[in-house]
């Protein structure tokens, strides 16, 4: 049987590429805990289509 829990699957995209106009997308997998982080998650992480960092914002 599954794990019951708070921690879900977050879907991470980039911000800063959707303004760009380059095509393609930066997307990246990640984990919360839904108890603790009731709102959506917000970090930086590299963007390899843009070459630098960015701020990557959870989807869905």
């Amino acid at each position: 049987m599954a794990k019951k829990g708070n921690r879900v699957q977050v879907i991470m995209e980039c911000t800063e590429h959707k303004t760009s106009g380059l095509p393609g997308t930066s997307r990246y997998i990640s984990t919360k805990n839904k108890k603790n982080t009731p709102e959506r998650l917000e970090l930086k992480k590299f963007n390899p289509i843009m070459k630098k960092v960015t701020v990557h914002k959870e989807i869905k």
